[in-house]
């Protein structure tokens, strides 16, 4: 008896050796991901499933990196991207087949995603630094908003800040620059300059934030409170700034200027007659113009003349979408 414990007890520590084992392997093959040397931690995967075959987080690390690693050997193999800018923009195209992929396996460990995405992020960097450093996209916009977005996803925000300031110097009037701005200023703590930016990025054009592009509280919040009361897709996208507005959160507000009037004017106009004129697309025409109706509101706070037109701006509100008006507008 005394022999068969002892025999058990040698089991029982080789597993929990090879268990440890297995889980520094793990870490380890995180870290060369991290260092985008996704062949080293290939290696280190493999090893840890020979220490312990059971390993389920081995398991799901090495599908998670073979799937990129294929996405990177087609783009190696692609005649039709070959510049370091195409390479780089071609990686972070696939975020969102692989959000896809994640779907159908699950997206458990959460190491595991943080490690991936540090190399997909810094692997698009290299290629971007290196279009960056050839002299001829020094200023281009579109180069510095990517290099700002590797950079975010690397958790380097004051650089993604530095990169992404500058590409929305150009592109003042891109949602999705200016969204991508907002969120790393969130990352940073400046609330006030993000509230400000993402309201102003949604009131563009919502359909162009990315929402898996961002990662800041502040907006992931409010994302998770639309979407839980039914919204999603581009649907959940039109109700974001309308409850952002509603909710406090989109606080920081600013007057407009004679020309964005007279542009928001007729955009709320075409949206009326759109309303009127196609009900089956009421699902995203109805949050489109409440979220101009209260844009249009903030700018008749304050004046002397104001109060007149907010109430009958917000009669409007009462006609197209009652339980807005009853729950937050009274």
């Amino acid at each position: 008896m005394k022999m068969g414990a002892e025999a058990g007890n040698t089991l029982h520590g080789t597993m929990e050796n090879a268990e440890s084992i297995a889980r520094s392997l793990i870490q380890e093959a995180y870290e060369k991901l991290k260092e985008t040397k996704p062949e080293e931690a290939l290696e280190k995967l493999e090893q840890a499933l020979r220490v312990d075959y059971t390993q389920q987080e081995a398991l799901y690390a090495l599908k998670c990196l073979n799937w990129w690693l294929e996405r990177i050997k087609n783009l190696n193999n692609s005649d039709g991207v070959r510049d370091p800018y195409s390479k780089g923009s071609f990686l972070l195209s696939q975020w969102k087949s692989y959000y896809s992929f994640l779907d159908l396996i699950g997206s458990a460990y959460e190491t595991c995603q943080y490690a991936v995405k540090r190399f997909v992020y810094g692997l698009a960097l290299k290629n971007y630094q290196e279009a960056l450093a050839d002299g001829v996209l020094r200023h281009d916009p579109g180069l510095l908003e990517q290099i700002g977005r590797c950079y975010k996803g690397m958790g380097s925000y004051e650089e993604a800040l530095n990169y992404l300031k500058q590409a929305a110097q150009f592109k003042q009037e891109d949602a999705a620059t200016i969204s991508a701005l907002a969120d790393v200023y969130a990352l940073l703590g400046e609330a006030k300059a993000a509230k400000a930016l993402f309201r102003e990025a949604f009131f563009m054009d919502p359909q162009r934030v990315d929402l898996d592009d961002m990662e800041s509280g502040l907006i992931l919040s409010l994302v998770k409170r639309v979407a839980d009361m039914g919204y999603s897709g581009p649907e959940l996208l039109e109700w974001i700034p309308v409850y952002g507005a509603l909710l406090g959160v989109f606080t920081v507000k600013r007057e407009l200027k004679i020309a964005e009037l007279g542009r928001l004017r007729q955009r709320i106009f075409d949206l009326e007659s759109k309303l009127r004129g196609s009900p089956k697309e009421e699902n995203l025409l109805t949050p489109s113009l409440l979220n101009k109706y209260l844009r249009l509101i903030d700018h008749y706070e304050g004046k002397d003349d104001g109060g007149a037109l907010i109430d009958e701006i917000k009669l409007k509100i009462k006609i197209i979408k009652p339980v807005v008006f009853e729950r937050y507008m009274c």
